[in-house]
């Protein structure tokens, strides 16, 4: 229990605080007679009318205008203010009271401006008092972590009051990049220099800096992160700014770096033309919307004001959780009818089931997330794989075409370049679906849209190393020179959506993933960011060790882009448009009637020999590890002899 938390009723404790109140207003008025030269036993009639007044008036004003609301331990400039005008005003009713009670040879005016001040004082100050003592009592007996504030902005301002008057961190030092700043004081606490960090958390024994500068851009942020990696102490941060003034976070909320701080770059403003031409007043439908990239979808295709958003998952907890949550923001959109989210559980393999529902809803545009991504599982998945990623891609491109949607956009994968593994094989044979089917007639423009890993995907290593590393270790990377594409999901889906707009057909869009990361490096940033040192191997001194697994099944050291070489600017800064050989659909044609009897017939040999034949580059580095395979050819007998034909022509 905290101290603070007396047994007291909220009525005992408004008893006692008008008590000391009227006591302090009562020795305000004497001291201001005193001051005065007043003598009480000649004037003791006029005295005791003031002093009636005083209490009477001072109280009743107190009152009213809330003085009573304010929790004396969480007292702050606000209530100054809101004490000033209670203090103010109450004095003018005392004096307005005893002019019409009183003849004005027997008032003292200049009474009124000294009372009103020693009553300020009196009545402001016994409640800070009170407040310092209690946090006095509080800091010994749950003594609080010392730590230090970057950035002695406004945001560090209130993070700084929010935190003094909590129980758990003690500001210690403000640091601030700004020279104007360095060397005030701010509520207390002395501004530094970045430069004497070293020295302040030695002398503090701090072992956490908070980051509160989010209104800095991640450019700004990643060069003040690269500063404070080398130091012994857990670097943390406030929300960011939108985040806080959307109310969805408060200010002295503290939390672990975000990733996209690590990585530095800022996102280019959506264009809202592009961003809404496929979107708003529209039918849209969002395949795997339950899923990572699906669910950012759905965010930002509700925020871009669709006449009905259409979900398609098979994941029921996942569908479940994004309708709830669209549902909920829906509320906070102007103008947003009710029913415009419908939430369908269903396959994108199942044909029917998908021609029914674009159909009936009268679906315009279509982003097609849904896919196995996970590289090892798919790996060891092959026949889903191939039927998922390829087929589903196929008949929901199809049904498209046939019920006359306007936009099909297909997300895609940089694995899908030059693929070792099955997962990049299938997604570069969906986008060659697409490619063939846009070269012939009709209304649907196909395109697609690649990328690389997104962050806070289910698959990310960051949240991966942040569990590993505040178990104790080791985080475990797969090779010390693996290197990947990273990019937030939010951005990722703003730029689907916007690349989607600016398609003719056929068109494969590249998104600027900027430079690639070594996975290792990311690794010792966040070890070093929780206030960890890396374990020597040698040596092994350090707290949190690297372990390297070995590459995975499937898994490249460097991704990439592009197939080609030729790519052309769009009118986004960050989207491009790659130029690349695909087949016919007569080449394509007879390859798929071969992957879908291969499929039926979980004939993996000939599933490899047609994926080497449709998909440049494919080269499986790793045995096969599908066990449905191979349990089926140590028993040399088919499964079974056919499923229902996917392909239907």
């Amino acid at each position: 229990m905290h101290l603070y938390n007396f047994p007291l009723s909220r009525t005992v404790k408004l008893v006692g605080l008008l008590l000391a109140d009227a006591v302090m207003l009562v020795v305000a008025l004497s001291f201001s007679f005193s001051l005065l030269g007043g003598d009480f036993s000649a004037q003791s009639q006029l005295f005791y009318i003031y002093l009636a007044a005083a209490v009477a008036f001072g109280l009743l004003v107190f009152m009213r205008m809330g003085v009573y609301r304010a929790l004396v331990l969480y007292l702050g400039l606000q209530f100054v203010f809101q004490l000033l005008k209670a203090v103010t005003f109450a004095t003018c009713l005392i004096a307005a009271a005893c002019f019409l009670s009183l003849s004005p040879e027997a008032l003292d005016y200049s009474l009124f401006p000294i009372f009103w001040m020693l009553a300020l004082l009196l009545t402001g100050g016994s409640r800070f008092l009170v407040k310092t003592m209690t946090q006095a009592l509080i800091q010994n007996f749950r003594p609080k972590e010392p730590v230090i504030i970057y950035g002695a902005g406004s945001s560090g301002m209130q993070l700084l009051v929010a935190l003094q008057n909590g129980d758990q961190y003690l500001p210690v030092a403000f640091v601030d990049d700004s020279h104007r700043m360095i060397g005030s004081t701010v509520h207390g606490i002395r501004v530094y220099s970045p430069k004497s960090l070293y020295e302040l958390i030695e002398s503090w024994s701090v072992r956490q800096i908070l980051l509160a500068i989010p209104s800095a851009t991640h450019a700004e942020r990643k060069e003040i992160i690269n500063r404070l990696e080398h130091l012994p102490v857990h670097v943390k941060t406030v929300p960011d700014l939108f985040d806080m003034v959307s109310g969805k976070v408060e200010v002295h909320e503290v939390r672990e770096i975000d990733i996209e701080d690590l990585l530095g770059r800022d996102i280019v403003p959506p264009s809202e033309h592009l961003l809404g031409a496929c979107v708003s007043g529209k039918f849209v439908l969002v395949t795997g919307a339950g899923g990572s990239i699906g669910s950012e979808l759905c965010r930002q295709i509700v925020n871009a004001g669709p006449a009905r958003l259409v979900l398609l998952d098979s994941s029921e907890f996942g569908l479940y959780e994004i309708e709830n949550e669209l549902r909920k923001r829906l509320k906070t959109i102007e103008g947003a009818a009710p029913g415009e989210i419908v939430a369908l559980l269903g396959s994108v393999c199942n044909q029917g089931h998908l021609e029914n529902l674009i159909d009936t809803f009268g679906i315009e545009t279509i982003y097609h997330a849904a896919a196995y991504k996970q590289v090892p599982m798919v790996e060891k998945n092959i026949f889903e794989g191939v039927s998922n990623n390829v087929f589903g891609t196929l008949i929901a491109a199809r049904a498209a075409r046939k019920h006359g949607v306007s936009n099909f956009v297909l997300i895609s994968t940089d694995k899908a370049v030059r693929p070792t593994n099955y997962m990049g094989a299938t997604k570069r044979l969906a986008e060659q679906v697409l490619q063939a089917m846009a070269q012939e007639e009709g209304k649907t423009k196909f395109s697609m849209v690649r990328f690389g890993n997104v962050l806070g995907s289910s698959g990310s290593v960051v949240p991966l190393f942040r569990s590993q590393i505040s178990a104790g270790g080791p985080v475990t990377v797969t090779h010390p020179e693996v290197t990947r594409y990273f990019m937030t999901v939010q951005e990722a889906a703003q730029l689907v959506i916007q690349a989607g707009s600016m398609a003719t057909g056929g068109d494969v869009f590249v998104l600027d993933m900027h430079e690639p990361i070594r996975i290792v490096d990311l690794a010792r940033k966040m070890i070093h960011l929780m206030g960890y040192d890396v374990r020597d191997g040698n040596t092994y001194r350090g707290d949190i060790g690297i372990e390297y697994t070995g590459l995975r099944a499937g898994e490249k050291l460097r991704e990439e882009l592009m197939i080609g070489e030729s790519v052309t600017g769009t009118e986004h800064p960050k989207i491009l448009r790659a130029e690349e050989e695909t087949l016919t659909w007569e080449r394509l044609e007879p390859l798929l009637v071969r992957l879908e009897r291969a499929c039926g017939e979980f004939d993996l040999e000939e599933i490899q020999l047609v994926l080497k034949e449709a998909v440049d580059g494919f080269d499986p580095k790793a045995e096969v590890i599908d066990p449905l395979w191979n349990m089926q050819h140590e028993r040399s007998s088919p499964l079974r002899e056919n499923v229902t034909r996917l392909f239907n022509k």
